[in-house]
């Protein structure tokens, strides 16, 4: 009860005390009992009155307390099947500033960049659908988009579409135009470009260190194209664990990309990337060879140093060429630009004949891009954060155009990035 009604409940006693005392002497016995009834009966009230008050503050209190110890953020009251527990979005972006001496031409500067956002969705029934756009080039093997031109709009690409099935564990079938599903060792280029997405029907399964992957890919899947051609390839291989801190992946592969006799897929019709071709007096030009590649690759990485090295090889003959069939590479790797603070440096040596792969596919940067190349490549990269990357690539001593042309092309490239992940 607070101060101001035991005030008034006390000056209602004391006033009934004194009506008490003259009441006898102005009214009757009867009228004075009456009297003291209903001076009870407000009393009782008022004490009922209390009581209430003071269960209403209790229950005031309880319920505000209980609103706090029960608050949750918003996603923990979200209905079951929300759309944010099954679409994911992510991207990157990549600044770079290059330098290219190319022999007898003047040193070429550009500044760069490739930015990339995509977004994935889970749906019922082991099937995830995936879609990315990229602000790049049509090219096949390069996302990269030069600055300049005024300040003028860039372009937007398809990038990424497929749609994903994983019917039992470790089996996927992926249809539409999607990430390179071939096992590369320590990421390489020398039969595909790491910016390359294939488009066709993909599929494998991977489990107790075994893997097995599968494609059939369209070059040019129009029937009425005269270059109308598809290439499949199969891949096999195993990763085995030969002490706690030695790990070792080998496999082997087959890839038909028949192409003898068809023009090219894209840039000019006499752009073979490296790869022999013949034209005719129409000004037409075709290849002059299949690529009925066999691949062998091993990746071996060492934990004894303090840091990971990694120690791998990959080897590619053309059985259908009769001659500069042949492509590999070897290179080390010492650390792994991973978390804040970690960084990698490598160095790697690549020699790829003028028919040993398909030019159009495999990396853009050795000597040009291309087949018909070889040189050294230096490189490292530091984390300043899980997100953010930045680093260095040279390429030094490049030649292209050995095979084919008699006299090598001398080729030079530095490369500065940074590239952010989210």
């Amino acid at each position: 009860m607070n101060n101001t009604r035991q005030a008034s409940v006390v000056a209602a006693v004391v006033a009934s005390s004194l009506l008490a005392g003259t009441a006898q002497a102005a009214v009757s016995e009867a009228e004075f009992e009456q009297l003291k009834a209903q001076m009870s009966t407000l009393m009782q009230r008022v004490t009922l009155l209390e009581q209430e008050n003071a269960e209403l503050r209790e229950s005031t209190a309880s319920a505000v307390s209980e609103l706090k110890l029960t608050r949750a953020p918003a996603a923990a009251t979200r209905p079951a099947g929300h759309w944010t527990d099954t679409v994911r979005f992510s991207g990157d972006f990549r600044y770079r500033y290059e330098e290219i001496d190319i022999a007898a031409r003047d040193v070429r500067t550009r500044h760069r960049l490739r930015a990339r956002a995509g977004m994935t969705a889970k749906l019922p029934n082991a099937v995830e659908v995936g879609l990315r756009i990229a602000a790049g080039n049509e090219s096949p093997t390069s996302g990269n988009t030069t600055l300049g031109g005024g300040a003028t709009s860039k372009d937007l690409y398809l990038d990424q579409a497929y749609a994903t099935w994983r019917p039992f564990d470790g089996a996927y079938l992926t249809g539409g135009k999607m990430k390179n599903n071939f096992y590369r060792p320590q990421g390489t280029g020398l039969v595909w470009d790491s910016d390359y997405t294939p488009e066709g029907i993909a599929l494998g399964w991977s489990g107790n260190g075994l893997f097995i992957n599968a494609a059939a890919i369209a070059l040019e899947s129009d029937s009425n194209r005269s270059n109308n051609t598809f290439y499949y390839g199969v891949q096999t291989g195993f990763t085995v664990d030969l002490s706690e801190q030695l790990a070792v992946t080998t496999g082997a592969g087959y890839i038909d990309i028949p192409v003898q006799g068809k023009t090219v897929f894209f840039d000019d019709n006499d752009e073979f990337y490296g790869n022999s071709f013949s034209c005719a007096g129409d000004g037409s030009c075709t290849y002059n060879t299949n690529f009925e590649e066999l691949e062998l690759f091993s990746d071996l990485t060492w934990h004894g140093l303090g840091l990971p090295l990694a120690v791998y090889a990959h080897y590619v003959q053309n059985l259908d060429a009769d001659e500069f069939d042949t492509a590999w590479l070897a290179g080390a790797r010492l650390g792994d630009a991973d978390g804040a603070g970690s960084w990698d440096v490598g160095y790697q040596y690549e020699r790829v004949e003028a028919d040993a792969v398909l030019g159009l596919l495999r990396d853009s940067n050795l000597a040009g891009g291309g087949a018909d190349a070889r040189g050294h490549k230096l490189f490292g990269s530091y984390a300043i954060d899980k997100q953010w990357h930045v680093g260095v690539a040279l390429f030094l001593d490049n030649e292209s155009g050995t095979n084919l042309s008699g006299a090598g092309r001398g080729y030079d490239r530095v490369i500065f990035d940074t590239q952010f992940k989210y």
